[in-house]
C-alpha cells in the first residue's frame, strides 16, 4: 500500500511539475535569446591625449562609451593611444571596437564585459577612483567584439545607434 501511495504521489507531481518545468525552460531560453554576452576578442588600455578627442566619431566625442566602426577612425585613435605600436588589423565588416574613457576625472579604466540585450550593447567597465582632474590625458579602454546582433550602444542615459 505504501508503494502504491508513493507511486500515485509521484505520478501527480509529474503531471503538474512537467508543464511548469517546461514553461520555466522556455522562459529562460527566451531571456537568453534577448540577452547575451558579446565575447571580447581583443582588448587594450592606455592614456589618450585630450587634444586628440576630435579623432573619435563625431557624435560620440562627449560620451564616455562609444564605438568605432571603420579602419580610418580606428587607425587615428590607435596612433594617439599607442604611438609607435603597429595598428592591429580588424575586420570591421564583422567586428566593432567599443571604447570607454574618462569624462570627469582621470581614472584607469578597463572594459570587462559587454552584454547585449535586445540589440543594445551595455559596457561593464571597471575604473579606479580618484579626484585627479582631466588635464592633458584621459584613460581609455578599447575592446573588439563581433558586431552581429548589436544595433546600438548604451552610453549613460543615451542609446547610440550603430550605423551599418
Amino acid at each position: 500500500m505504501f508503494w502504491k501511495s508513493l507511486a500515485f504521489i509521484f505520478f501527480i507531481f509529474t503531471i503538474f511539475l512537467t508543464p511548469m518545468v517546461t514553461l520555466a525552460m522556455e522562459k529562460a531560453s527566451h531571456l537568453k535569446a534577448n540577452k547575451d554576452e558579446a565575447k571580447i576578442l581583443q582588448s587594450w588600455q592606455g592614456d589618450y591625449p585630450v587634444d586628440k578627442l576630435s579623432q573619435l566619431p563625431d557624435n560620440q566625442r562627449k560620451h564616455g562609451i562609444g564605438y568605432i566602426d571603420n579602419a580610418e577612425t580606428f587607425n587615428s585613435v590607435w596612433k594617439a593611444l599607442k604611438p609607435g605600436e603597429d595598428v592591429p588589423e580588424i575586420d570591421f565588416k564583422t567586428n566593432l571596437v567599443i571604447f570607454a574613457r574618462n569624462t570627469q576625472f582621470y581614472n584607469r579604466i578597463r572594459i570587462g564585459q559587454v552584454n547585449v540585450k535586445n540589440g543594445v550593447a551595455e559596457v561593464l567597465a571597471m575604473e579606479t577612483m580618484s579626484a585627479m582632474p582631466i588635464e592633458d590625458k584621459v584613460a581609455m579602454s578599447l575592446v573588439v567584439v563581433n558586431r552581429k546582433g548589436i544595433t546600438a550602444i548604451q552610453s549613460g542615459d543615451e542609446i547610440i545607434p550603430v550605423i551599418r
